[in-house]
C-alpha cells in the first residue's frame, strides 16, 4: 500500500503529546510542527490513527501545496488535484478555510473559489457536478491558506475528533475531550494509582482517564469520513474494530472518581460514562468540595474549576480557589494534584507553589496546567 503524507491537528501546546500517540502507533517520519504533527503512513495507518489518537483535532491527507497569491493560482492549484479519486458527481462535498497573513483575506470567497475548482473539474470529467452539503458532506476538504502558500487537504474525520460520541448530555463550559485527554497523558498517570476529579461536572477527564488505562480506542463508537470514501476499504475497517475491541482491559488496577456538587451533573456525568463503556471503571458520587475526601492514600488528582471569563465573577470564585488550595494542603498528602485555569490571577489564591506550569489553549484563551506535589 503506499505511504500517504498525513497531518494530525491538535491544540497548541499538545503537539508532543501527540507526537508521542503517532510514535506509539509505529507511523513514521513524525514532525511535530505548530498546531500539529506531521508524519507518513498508508490509507490503514489514516483509518488508525482516527480511531486510536486521543489529542488530535482532525486527520488531514495534504494532496496539493502551491503558491497562492490571486484567486487564478487558487483556481488552478485546487484543479491539480485529482478529485475523481475522491469524489464523484452523485456524492456531496463541503470546504472549510482557514487563512491568515495572505493576500486573499476572505475565508468565504477561497471556500468558494476551492469549490467552483473542484465541480468544474469533475463536470468536465462527467458531464454533472456534485452538490454542496455544509453539515454532513461525503467528502469535507480543507484549505489552509497562510502567508501565501496554500495546502489543500482532504478531512478524514468529517465531524472532528474530539466528539467522541458519549457526551451527548453536557454540563456548563465542558472541557473538550481532546484537551481532557492531554491533561490526562502530561500529568503522567499511568493507570497503577488513583485518579480523582472533586468538581467533574460532566465526567470529561475521569471518562478520558478510564479510557487511557483500559486502552480502550476513543473512536470506537462513532463513524468517520473516510467511510464515505470511494475508496474505503470496509473490511479492513472492520478488522481494525475487532483489533481494538480485543485489546480493551476489562477492569483497572486502581480506581478512577468523579465528584460534583450536583447531582445534575453527576447523573451527566454517569450517562456519559455509560455511552463510553466505562461505567464499571468509573465511580461518579455527588460531593461538595466542603467534604471531599481523596479515595486514598496517594494518587493523582485534576481538577478544572470555573476561570470567571465573565465580567465581575472573578471576585466570586476567589474564595473557590483559596478553597481548593485548603482542601489540598489538609487532605491530599500523597497526592500529585493538577489545576487547569484560565485565569493565572486566581490561580494566586490557591496558596500554593505549582512544582510545574504547562501553557496550553482551551480554544482560544491561554491556560495553565498547574502541578502541586502534596507531599
Amino acid at each position: 500500500m503506499s505511504q500517504l503524507e498525513i497531518f494530525a491537528t491538535t491544540a497548541k501546546g499538545v503537539e508532543e503529546v501527540l507526537a508521542r500517540e503517532v510514535e506509539g502507533l509505529g507511523m513514521g517520519d513524525v514532525r511535530q510542527e505548530s498546531g500539529g504533527v506531521r508524519f507518513r503512513g498508508t490509507l490503514t495507518d489514516c483509518y488508525r490513527a482516527n480511531l486510536w489518537f486521543r489529542t488530535a483535532n482532525r486527520i488531514l491527507l495534504p494532496l496539493a501545496e502551491f503558491p497562492c497569491e490571486t484567486p487564478q493560482a487558487l483556481y488552478e492549484g485546487v484543479r491539480t488535484v485529482a478529485w475523481h479519486d475522491w469524489l464523484t458527481p452523485e456524492r456531496t462535498l463541503a470546504v472549510d478555510c482557514n487563512l491568515r497573513d495572505s493576500a486573499l483575506t476572505h475565508s468565504g470567497f477561497v471556500a468558494l473559489k476551492t469549490k467552483d475548482a473542484i465541480v468544474d473539474q469533475l463536470r468536465d470529467r462527467f458531464g454533472s457536478r456534485p452538490s454542496v452539503d455544509t453539515k454532513d458532506p461525503d467528502l469535507r476538504v480543507n484549505v489552509h491558506l497562510v502567508k501565501n502558500r496554500c495546502t489543500v487537504s482532504l478531512d478524514s474525520s468529517g465531524i472532528p475528533l474530539d466528539r467522541r460520541g458519549y457526551r451527548l448530555a453536557r454540563t456548563e463550559a465542558p472541557l473538550r475531550e481532546t484537551l481532557a485527554a492531554a491533561i490526562v497523558a502530561l500529568s503522567g498517570w499511568d493507570g497503577t494509582t488513583p485518579l480523582v476529579d472533586p468538581m467533574c461536572g460532566s465526567g470529561t477527564i475521569p471518562i478520558e482517564a478510564a479510557l487511557l488505562a483500559a486502552r480502550r480506542a476513543p473512536g470506537l463508537n462513532r463513524r468517520f469520513g473516510f467511510q464515505r470514501w470511494p475508496s474505503f476499504d470496509g473490511a479492513r475497517w472492520r478488522e481494525l474494530l475487532a483489533e481494538a475491541r480485543e485489546l480493551a482491559l476489562p477492569s483497572l488496577p486502581a480506581a478512577i472518581a468523579g465528584r460534583d456538587r450536583l447531582a445534575r451533573a453527576v447523573e451527566t456525568a454517569q450517562e456519559n460514562g455509560r455511552r463510553a463503556g466505562v461505567e464499571k471503571l468509573v465511580t461518579f458520587a455527588q460531593c461538595d468540595l466542603n467534604h471531599f475526601m481523596p479515595p486514598a492514600e496517594a494518587g493523582t488528582l485534576i481538577i478544572n474549576p470555573p476561570y470567571g471569563q465573565r465580567l465581575g465573577e472573578e471576585e466570586t470564585l476567589k474564595p473557590l480557589y483559596g478553597q481548593i488550595g485548603d482542601v489540598l494542603k489538609q487532605r491530599c498528602r500523597g497526592y500529585t494534584a493538577w489545576l487547569f485555569t484560565g485565569n493565572r490571577e486566581l490561580a494566586k489564591f490557591v496558596g500554593l507553589k505549582a512544582s510545574r506550569r504547562i501553557v496550553l489553549f482551551n480554544g482560544p484563551l491561554e491556560c495553565r496546567l498547574l502541578k502541586y506535589e502534596m507531599y
